[in-house]
């Protein structure tokens, strides 16, 4: 722990990623640093939040370049690669929305992180986590550099594993009169975006070394899957992926840019292997029928889906699943489009509820909606031929993550919430995907 709010390690430099402590560290008892209520800064920063955009940082890399699950391992990679490749298949984690605002909430990222930890004693090891994906929204509220200690490195101090991470809005809203060197995107940078696996200052004691990704937006490969990060930016709502033909000047299109040569590589390549498509900002959120606006949950991002659907529509090439999180819950959905040629199902899943709060699906006005429910609604000018859109599941009463599951033939993916006291694994949902077929597969 540290001694002080000033303190910081002099940025050793590993010749390995370093990712825990070697020792298994009791749970934190709270925050290290005082974290004040932001209440009154989202009174004030109110109408910043709807129209504040930030620039989109360059990669270091060329639109086309990966970014290898061997490369975030360090000398250790090719090791790691070659056994999962034995294995016949990967898993890995993913949620979003982690970060505790308050020492009330704390308790409730504790206990995600912890379940997460403890899939690498409850599972055997081929069907261990090789990474976590994370969706972005990692420090509450405007992702300040002091506050990472304590909800980022303390809660995921005993992960074995790589964080590799898309920033959320929260990750990069700025606060008037942030320093250049302390801006939510330059700290996010410096440790997801380093240039060599060093201990950050935010890292303070620890010793989990930055992430050495490209940029906050990237094509992150590993047997079996290629997920394609893309950043939606600084907006509470909605996702903003570009300059969407002028309306956010300073986002640039340079990830649409990205996003075509990765698709084309995929193309090119014939890859064979599960796409996925991240982001923080999720297409799709629940909203009550008739009802204008949000119901009691973050918002869906048509525009920013009608700009990815248009790509791999010129492309011809079209994920086999998307994920995101921002909304503060578990959300299923399966969207049916007609593309190729072909008829797909493609899951879009949102998971949110990384151990920030959890937002139900409505308000109390509001009917719930059944599983499997048409909500075809949401639909909002897709620039795909869409042939259905059906809310699967939902969990709005508990916090949990997504363990993923590939392999040469399936993509599953299952939720697990954390109901109940127990670290043993508690499997909410389950969507399995036939990768040549495309289609759902009956769990």
């Amino acid at each position: 722990m540290p001694t002080s709010p000033s303190h910081s390690l002099p940025n050793p430099v590993f010749d390995e990623p370093v990712f825990q402590e070697g020792q298994t560290l009791p749970d934190p008892k709270g925050f290290h640093l005082p974290h004040p209520s932001d209440a009154a800064t989202y009174k004030q920063l109110g109408k910043l939040l709807k129209k504040q955009t930030t620039p989109v940082p360059p990669s270091r890399v060329a639109p086309d370049a990966l970014y290898g699950l061997d490369q975030a391992f360090g000398a250790k990679g090719a090791e790691v690669v070659q056994a999962i490749r034995a294995a016949g298949k990967i898993a890995f984690h993913a949620v979003g929305d982690t970060g505790a605002a308050n020492s009330k909430g704390y308790g409730d990222e504790i206990k995600t992180a912890d379940r997460m930890v403890a899939d690498f004693a409850a599972l055997p090891p081929a069907a261990r986590p090789a990474f976590f994906f994370h969706l972005g929204d990692l420090v509450y509220s405007f992702g300040e550099g002091k506050y990472y200690y304590d909800e980022f490195y303390d809660p995921y101090r005993n992960y074995p594993r790589p964080i590799v991470a898309i920033p959320g809005n929260h990750d990069s809203f700025v606060v008037p009169g942030t320093s250049a060197g302390q801006t939510p995107l330059a700290v996010f940078q410096r440790n997801f975006c380093a240039a060599s696996p060093a201990v950050t200052p935010e890292a303070f004691s620890l010793h989990r070394t930055a992430v050495t990704a490209p940029g906050v937006y990237f094509a992150f490969d590993a047997p079996f899957v290629r997920i394609i990060g893309l950043f939606s930016n600084a907006l509470e709502d909605p996702g903003v992926i570009s300059t969407e033909q002028g309306r956010w000047p300073n986002v640039t299109d340079v990830q649409l840019d990205f996003l075509r040569a990765q698709l084309t590589r995929i193309r090119i390549e014939a890859y064979a292997g599960a796409v996925l498509l991240a982001l923080h900002h999720p297409p799709f959120t629940y909203v009550v029928p008739g009802v204008s606006g949000r119901s009691a949950a973050h918002g869906g991002s048509p525009a920013m889906l009608r700009e990815i659907d248009t790509i791999c529509a010129e492309v011809g090439v079209y994920p086999h699943a998307v994920i995101s999180g921002h909304a503060h819950n578990y959300q299923c959905y399966t969207r049916k489009i007609a593309f190729g040629g072909k008829a797909l199902e493609v899951p879009f899943i949102v998971c949110g509820g990384g151990g920030h709060h959890i937002n139900a699906l409505v308000d109390p006005v509001h009917s719930r909606p059944s599983f499997g429910a048409d909500v075809s609604y949401l639909e909002t000018q897709p620039a795909v031929t869409s042939n259905g859109l059906v809310l699967e599941k939902y969990d709005d009463q508990h916090f949990g993550y997504l363990l993923v599951t590939v392999d040469a033939a399936t993509l599953r993916i299952a939720f697990h919430n954390t109901a109940g006291s127990s670290h043993q694994q508690a499997r909410f949902d389950l969507v399995t995907l036939d990768l040549a077929r495309r289609v759902r597969i009956a769990n």
